[in-house]
């Protein structure tokens, strides 16, 4: 399976080399064409300190937001620089462990070429309380509402299919709700447990309250469109217009 990693990442200068170093090793049997972090408007020397980067023979490629544009459309930019009909998408903070990879791809094997999404299920999470109940919350608001199936949307280790992704509608948020974005357009979905680490340096960017609005204006958004889809009349450039 030819595959890249694409890492959005804002002011993870210390967690990302080490990051790097152990999906390197993590993957070494099936290895990715390339390694893509977007750095998305960091102002701690993120970019500059991953272009001294030695890969192992890897590609790592840099790209930078001149500002902070948010995580969804770091991940655009990425998987648009990206070349291989797969993307393995992981958070630059260091919590997703890159030794569960193989096993992504592994069952986007198994599950054959109607399994556009694989995502990655956090167990036992590192995550302080207060984040723990607003991603409980929030995940618990989102299923009952589209009906999506996926217990946790935010786990930012997702194996998917480059096309399908680019595709979609972008907005701000869409990483949330890639598993209903891509059920949506009518693909096949599977789920991977896999490990959760805590945060080696530096703090979360995520504030709860503010996330949990714009959680329920996105919802909205896609309820919108499935019913537009249930009416035969979807028009992805009014997407693209009002994002």
């Amino acid at each position: 399976m030819r595959f890249s990693i694409v890492i959005p990442a804002h002011n993870e200068a210390e967690n990302l080399p080490p990051l790097i170093a152990e999906t390197i090793a993590a993957t070494a049997a099936s290895p990715p064409e390339a390694i893509i972090v977007v750095d998305d408007g960091s102002s701690d020397g993120t970019a500059d300190r991953l272009r001294r980067f030695a890969s192992g023979g890897i590609p790592v490629r840099v790209l930078r937001h001149d500002r902070r544009q948010g995580q969804s459309a770091a991940l655009v930019t990425g998987v648009k620089d990206a070349t291989t009909p797969w993307i393995m998408t992981m958070d630059g903070d260091g919590e997703n462990d890159p030794g569960d990879m193989p096993r992504l791809l592994a069952r986007a094997g198994e599950r054959g070429p109607a399994t556009a999404l694989v995502g990655g299920l956090r167990r036992r999470r590192q995550a302080a309380w207060s984040k723990r109940l607003a991603s409980r919350l929030a995940n618990a608001v989102r299923s009952r509402l589209l009906g999506d199936g996926c217990p946790d949307t935010g786990c930012g280790l997702k194996l998917f299919r480059r096309d399908a992704f680019l595709a979609l509608p972008a907005f701000d948020g869409m990483h949330r709700f890639l598993p209903a974005l891509f059920q949506l357009d009518g693909h096949a979905v599977a789920y991977v447990d896999v490990n959760d680490r805590e945060r080696r340096h530096g703090h979360s960017h995520y504030g709860n309250v503010a996330r949990g609005f714009k959680g329920i204006a996105d919802i909205a958004r896609i309820l919108r469109r499935r019913r537009r889809t249930a009416l035969g009349a979807v028009d992805r450039s009014q997407d693209q217009r009002s994002s």
